[in-house]
């Protein structure tokens, strides 16, 4: 049977709504979402653990904590890139093992975790340290449409996943470039040649998002990715109840409620009207086939018209567009994906911008051909490797290998006054400016929340926050303890 993974809560509005939506406006259809039928819900990681501290002031763990406390059907989902884990660099070891043991704590039950350059050396200690605390681990082959990118290499990709101990491999097209019969083709690949459960993602940019699920599951597939109806489609993916009723009709069951989904999609409906400003719909049109040629993401598309709104050099978006594929050639044919979109795509724009090509080359592409990102899929030009690194060498070394431990030194960092929770550590390492600035909000808004009375312990009159009040006493706490105190009043 092929089941259903909705990914509303996280990629769809990521794609469609610059990842705005606020947890406020999840919560009122999670009790429909838990009921709705879907294998999993992919609704964290990606953008949406700096988008909430960037733009919406929101605790990420705090949306995951809220989530996960209204869903017990279907498994939560996050999307981890590897090393990268929710940034856009390596992380130490340490780091990365916290988090993912923190993530599984707070609720996560699949992790979904890739690579930008399909380097599995960057993915061992998520996967490792995700397969030791239990959770459910998802491998992603990064698919993208390059002369390297065969379907031989697509398979040795599958077996270096299944010899990372992957439960399930994912197919990421994270443009929407897979075509129907390229989908069943792989799909068929890597069940006869590696024999393990597969998941297609793919977004609707292109126009081939639903015949695409369609063909995987013909093909054997054993996990789709879809976003309800009304939050599907353009740079979204292919709609649920479209590909729930297909299936059904086709013998394959996903066993999805498509009256509860229209519920929520009819929610959605008047939601995102609210996020009308951020709305790739009235930015773009609902099909760009222009992706089948320069293979750019919508979000990539999006951050390459404000970078050269910022130049005011917006008439060169079709410059960029031709540039960013022979950018991509330079340095080895990257999939763009999160990190190496922007990092491609930056360098395009500067290229275009400044009239001359590599005139400037920005810190992010010196360190790619260092390899601090990870082994390209081809040789990068060799005349580029000289320009940036003269007579050195690359390193060829696990990335992470050279970076030092980290997690001990930012708890002396961070100010405890701002820490409430274990999880602060990991904010601040992954993202330090952001997260004092909102840690320092978030003080300001509790100290005038809560309400501070003065309790008598002994002969010594301490300062408490009262917790809860009964008839005839009230709990207070004190630093990290809970006390029954008699109240003073002033």
């Amino acid at each position: 049977m092929v089941k259903l993974n909705d990914l509303t809560l996280r990629d769809a509005h990521q794609s469609l709504l610059a990842t705005r939506l606020k947890t406020e406006d999840m919560i009122p259809v999670l009790e429909l979402f838990d009921k709705a039928g879907f294998y999993a819900l992919e609704m964290w990681g990606g953008a949406t653990f700096d988008a909430p501290l960037r733009y919406l002031k929101e605790d990420p763990w705090e949306r995951l904590r809220i989530i996960r406390a209204n869903i017990r059907r279907p498994k939560l989902m996050m999307l981890l890139r590897g090393q990268n884990l929710v940034g856009y660099h390596h992380y130490p070891d340490d780091i990365v093992e916290k988090f993912v043991e923190k993530a599984y704590e707070n609720g996560i039950d699949i992790f979904r975790i890739f690579d930008a350059l399909n380097d599995y050396r960057n993915l061992i200690t998520s996967v490792k340290t995700a397969k030791q605390v239990g959770a459910e681990v998802q491998i992603c082959i990064v698919y993208t449409i390059s002369p390297v990118h065969t379907l031989e290499y697509y398979r040795k990709l599958a077996e270096e996943a299944k010899a990372l101990d992957a439960d399930t491999i994912t197919i990421k097209d994270m443009a929407g470039i897979l075509e129907p019969y390229t989908a069943y083709e792989l799909v068929k690949m890597i069940k006869k040649e590696v024999g393990l459960p597969v998941n297609v993602h793919s977004h609707a940019t292109a126009g081939f998002g639903p015949i695409t699920l369609i063909k995987s599951a013909e093909a054997g597939a054993d996990l789709l990715d879809v976003a309800v109806s009304t939050m599907s489609m353009a740079t979204s993916h292919p709609p649920a109840e479209t590909i729930a009723y297909i299936l059904k009709k086709k013998g394959m069951d996903p066993g999805v409620d498509i009256n509860i989904v229209l519920k929520i999609a009819e929610y959605f409906w008047e939601v995102r009207k609210k996020y009308r400003k951020y709305d790739y719909i009235y930015k773009g049109p609902v099909v760009d086939a222009r992706v089948i040629i320069h293979q750019i993401p919508g979000g990539m598309l999006s951050n390459l018209i404000s970078q050269l709104e910022q130049y005011k050099a917006l008439d060169k978006l079709e410059q960029v567009l031709e540039e960013v594929p022979r950018v991509r050639e330079d340095l080895g044919w990257p999939p763009l994906v999160t990190p190496l979109s922007q990092i491609v795509g930056t360098q395009a724009v500067m290229n275009v911008v400044l009239g001359e090509r590599y005139k400037i080359i920005i810190k992010e592409v010196k360190d790619y051909v260092k390899g601090l990102y990870g082994r390209p899929p081809a040789p990068i030009k060799e005349w580029l490797v000289k320009k940036v690194l003269g007579d050195e060498k690359p390193i060829d070394v696990r990335p992470a290998d050279l970076l030092e431990p980290m997690y001990e030194k930012i708890k002396k960092e961070l100010p405890r006054d701002l820490v409430e929770k274990e999880e602060d550590y990991l904010t601040y390492a992954l993202f330090p400016e952001e997260a004092l600035e909102f840690f320092k909000y978030r003080k300001e808004l509790r100290e005038k929340a809560l309400k501070e009375y003065n309790v008598r312990i002994g002969e010594k009159m301490i300062t408490a926050i009262i917790e809860e009040a009964g008839e005839d006493s009230y709990s207070v706490k004190i630093g990290n303890q809970v006390f029954n105190l008699e109240l003073i009043e002033d």
